[in-house]
C-alpha cells in the first residue's frame, strides 16, 4: 500500500483499478479527460513524469518508438518528435491496423509538433504502417492504471496494451529485449501480487512518475506472441489485422486453434454435452441449413483463406428453411470480406437475420457464390 490507495488482502485485478480510479478523483490529482474511470487515467503532473524519458539511455539509444495514444503520454509523444525520432501510435482499438507513423510537416515548430502528439496531430499528420511494413520498434511506452515496482502491470481491463505487444512480436517488430516504459503518478505505483499476472500481460521494465525513475529489473518473461487459444471469434471480428496476422502464423505452421474452437473441440469429445446440445438444437426452429458444396469444410477456418477461389475451400453456400419472420438482406449485403477477401459466416447469417430492411423471403433457398 502507498500513495494514499489501500487494497484489501486478496483484491483483483479490477478492485485495484477500481481503487487507484477513485483514489486519483478524490485527491484532486485527476486532470483531463475525466473522470478518469475506465480510462488509462491522466494525472497532474504527467507530463514532467514523460521528461524522465530524456534521462534513459534505452530513448536517447532508440530510433523508433512506440507510444499508446493516451493523454498521459501526450508529452512523452511530443518529447519523441522534437528528439526527430520515429514515433508510432497504436490504431485507436485496432480497427484499422496496428501502427499509425507520425510525420511532421517539413520544419515544424515545437508548437505544431505539440499538436502532433494530440489525437488531432495523429488523424492529420500520420499514416499508416502495414504489416509489410518491417517495422522495428527500439523502445515501447505504454499507460497502466496501476504498477508494481517489480514490473507487474495493471492496464485499463480492455487487453489493447497487451495485444498490440503481442502483434508486435508476431511481426517482428520487437524483440525479448526491447525495454517497455510506464508513465505513472507516484500513488499509482502498488504492490501488486504477482497471482494476478496473466501469461499475456505485459510487464514493464521502467516506472516513470513525478518524482522517481524505478527501474524494475523485471525477470518475468513477456509474451512471445499472439495467444491464439485466448483469442476469441468476437475479438478476430474488430480487429481485423488479427486475421491477416493468423494467416500468416497458419502458413508458418503455428497453432492458432482459437478460444471458442478449443471450446467446440471441447464440447466435441464430451458426449453428455453433445446430446444435450443436439437436443437442445432440435427443439430451435430451423432458421437456416448450411451446405457446402466443394466439401465438408469447418466454416470459420475461410477467415484464414486469403482467396476463396484459390484455396479449393468453400464457393457455394446455401442457406434453406428459412421461416417467414426471418427477413433477408441483398446477397450482395451478407458477404463481409476482409483484407484478404475472406469471409466470416457466422457474421453472414447474423447480419441476414438482424436485417429488417429488406423484402422477406418465406420458406426461400437462398444461393450466394463468392466472387
Amino acid at each position: 500500500m502507498e500513495g494514499g490507495v489501500r487494497l484489501r488482502a486478496g483484491a483483483t485485478k479490477w478492485d485495484v483499478r477500481q481503487k487507484v480510479w477513485d483514489h486519483l478523483e478524490a485527491s484532486g490529482l485527476a486532470d483531463f479527460p475525466r473522470p478518469v474511470h475506465r480510462r488509462i487515467p491522466n494525472f497532474k503532473g504527467s507530463s514532467h513524469a514523460a521528461t524522465r524519458l530524456l534521462g534513459l539511455q534505452e530513448f536517447k539509444a532508440a530510433n523508433t518508438v512506440k507510444i499508446n495514444p493516451d493523454a498521459p503520454q501526450k508529452n512523452a509523444r511530443f518529447l519523441t518528435l522534437e528528439a526527430r525520432k520515429t514515433l508510432l501510435v497504436p490504431t485507436p482499438r485496432l480497427r484499422t491496423g496496428l501502427f499509425n507513423k507520425i510525420i511532421p510537416p517539413p520544419g515544424a515548430t515545437k508548437e505544431i509538433l505539440r499538436i502532433c502528439a494530440t489525437s488531432q496531430g495523429i488523424k492529420e499528420y500520420s499514416v499508416p504502417v502495414g504489416l509489410d511494413g518491417k517495422a522495428r520498434v527500439d523502445l515501447v511506452v505504454v499507460g497502466s492504471v496501476a504498477v508494481s515496482e517489480k514490473g507487474w502491470r495493471i492496464g485499463k481491463g480492455e487487453g489493447y496494451a497487451d495485444m498490440e505487444y503481442a502483434m508486435m512480436v508476431s511481426m517482428g517488430a520487437v524483440q525479448e529485449d526491447t525495454p517497455v516504459v510506464t508513465i505513472v503518478h507516484d500513488c499509482q505505483v502498488l504492490d501488486i501480487a504477482e497471482e494476478l499476472l496473466d501469461d499475456h500481460d505485459v510487464t514493464v521494465d521502467y516506472i516513470l512518475t513525478p518524482t522517481r525513475t524505478i527501474k524494475t529489473d523485471c525477470k518475468r518473461p513477456k509474451p512471445q506472441g499472439i495467444l491464439w487459444h485466448k483469442v476469441s471469434y468476437e475479438m478476430l471480428e474488430k480487429i481485423p489485422i488479427l486475421k491477416s496476422l493468423r494467416y500468416r502464423e497458419k502458413q508458418a505452421g503455428k497453432d492458432v486453434t482459437l478460444q471458442d474452437e478449443h471450446s467446440d473441440l471441447a464440447n466435441a469429445n464430451t458426449p453428455a454435452v453433445s446430446n444435450e446440445k443436439a437436443t437442445a438444437e432440435s427443439t430451435i426452429p430451423k432458421t437456416a441449413i448450411v451446405l457446402a458444396q466443394t466439401g465438408q469444410h469447418h466454416v470459420e477456418s475461410d477467415s484464414l483463406s486469403p482467396r476463396l477461389e484459390e484455396s479449393n475451400m468453400i464457393t457455394t453456400v446455401y442457406v434453406g428453411n428459412i421461416p417467414p419472420s426471418v427477413r433477408l438482406c441483398k446477397p450482395s449485403g451478407f458477404v463481409q470480406t476482409d483484407d484478404r477477401g475472406a469471409f466470416s459466416l457466422k457474421e453472414v447469417l447474423k447480419k441476414s437475420i438482424a436485417s429488417t430492411s429488406c423484402k422477406a423471403i418465406n420458406n426461400a433457398t437462398a444461393l450466394w457464390r463468392s466472387c
